[in-house]
Formats: C-alpha cells, structure tokens, sequence
C-alpha cells in the first residue's frame, strides 16, 4: 500500500497548527525531515548499532563549534542498570530505562586541562562563565546535529534536561572526572508506532520573529492564539494543559526547577569556576 507524503503546506500547517498557511516557495527532504520532528517516549525492544553511533557522533562533530575548541564529550550508556538508575535520577523517566542507549552530552574541558597540564601552560581563560557557556552551546549544537541524523534513519529521540536535577549523583555514576560536566541526556531507538506522538505546535512566527529591533507588542496576543492550537494537539494526546500555566508555574521559583536552582553550586563542584 502506497504511503501518501504530506506536502509542504501540510506539514508547515501541523507544525503551527494554523490552517491559514500557504505553501512554501522553497521546500526539500531536509526541511520536511526539521519540521516533522516530535519527542519520542516510547521505543521497541530493538537495538542502536555501533555503526549507527558512529554516524550518529559523526554528523554531531560536524556541527559548528566556537574556535574549533571542540569542548563537549558524548558518553553512550547502554547498560541496562545504569540506565535504570538514569532513569531514577532524571525524575523516574521509563524511556531512559526502555530506550537502548542514553547519549549523555557533556560540556567538557578536562580534555584540554589535560593538554595543558602536559604542556606545562596555564589555562586560565577556561575558569570564565564565557569558557563554560561556550562548552553547554557547543553541546547542545553537536547533540542536535545527531538528533537530526538519527531521525533521518528512522530513528526517535528525546532530550532528558531532568540530569541536571542530580549533577553530581550523574557524574559519580558515569565516572566523570572534574571539569566535565552532564549537561542533558539524549535517548536514541526505535519508536514504537504505538505510541502515536503529534508533532506539538510551536508559538506563532510573531511571537519570536522580529525584524530590526526586538518587538514585545504583539506577543501576548500571540499566545491567546497559540493556547487552543496547543489545547488542540493535547486533546488528540488525551491530555489536557495550558502552555501559559505550565511555563508559568516550571519558572514560578527556585524549587519548580527540581534541584536545577543549584546549579551555579554544582558546576563549582565539577572545577567550573566561573569568573
């Protein structure tokens, strides 16, 4: 049985649920393959070859990085023990334990604390909070790039921030030495088509695209548009949220960050300095 490709317009249409979207002038496999991206929570028993994570580490290495400094690491966990107890630490998260492997990407500068210290040089400029936001933009950049290539062979993903809740119960468990730091987890498999995930709108173009100056006028009205576009894709989810009170209540206070307001304290505790 042949399977119908929704065109341009019909996937632009599901990515903002708006029905007054037109056809796009420009179109190819990779924007379809961008703008269809959904989370993945639930997987098939099937493994992650280590040719497919080799590719998949591959096409994350070739995602820029800030002065070819390359300060991230990837750490595959396949071990079903660890992942369990993963799982645990991000807030009792079943995919991680389900999932056959756990991508845990690091912001990384022991590798090139280990060069200096072999050089005999100082490495000062590394203990700047500029050093280590260049190790959490360079991760999140090469992680992306592989979430991409994993959903181009057929693969499913979900990104687990909920590590950060517990840093340093993750990096005892991981063996991570100092200034090497957990910055998300990436669980990588095969969905299972049970499972049945929407592709979730996101907020209406105006309210994230300005042109020339930064432009908060039209924002609110903006998410009173957005909320039933959102309460729609939740009701064929059988669930039922508010973007506005959810966001609202995640950023309420430092205990609606689940261990996550602690995290300057942490980041001190891995020999990030941040001067």
């Amino acid at each position: 049985m042949t399977q119908t490709v929704p065109s341009a317009r019909d996937v632009l249409r599901q990515r903002y649920r708006d029905p007054a979207i037109g056809e796009p002038d420009q179109w190819n496999p990779v924007l379809h393959l961008l703008h269809s991206h959904h989370s993945v929570r639930q997987y098939l028993d099937e493994p992650v070859s280590d040719a497919t994570l080799r590719l998949l580490v591959s096409a994350a290495q070739s995602a820029p990085t800030s002065s070819n400094l390359q300060v991230w690491s990837v750490i595959a966990v396949r071990d079903p023990q660890r992942r369990a107890r993963l799982a645990e630490l991000a807030g009792g998260q079943a995919h991680i334990a389900q999932a056959p492997v756990l991508l845990v990407w690091t912001a990384d500068f022991g590798r090139l604390r280990q060069l200096a210290d072999a050089r005999g040089v100082p490495l000062e400029g590394a203990d700047y909070l500029e050093s280590s936001y260049v190790g959490f933009v360079d991760a999140a950049l090469a992680a992306q790039n592989a979430v991409v290539a994993a959903e181009s062979l057929g693969l499913g993903t979900v990104f687990v921030g909920a590590l950060r809740n517990r840093p340093e119960e993750v990096a005892a468990l991981l063996h991570l030495p100092q200034q090497v730091f957990a910055v998300f987890g990436l669980v990588v498999g095969h969905p299972d088509p049970a499972e049945g995930a929407g592709v979730k709108p996101r907020l209406p173009q105006r309210a994230v695209l300005h042109h020339e100056t930064y432009d908060a006028a039209p924002q609110l009205d903006a998410i009173t548009d957005y909320e039933p576009r959102l309460a729609e894709y939740y009701a064929d989810q059988r669930q039922q949220h508010s973007w506005t009170a959810r966001v609202l209540a995640r950023l309420a206070s430092g205990a609606s960050l689940s261990g996550r307001h602690r995290l300057r304290e942490a980041l001190g505790e891995r020999g990030f300095r941040l001067h």
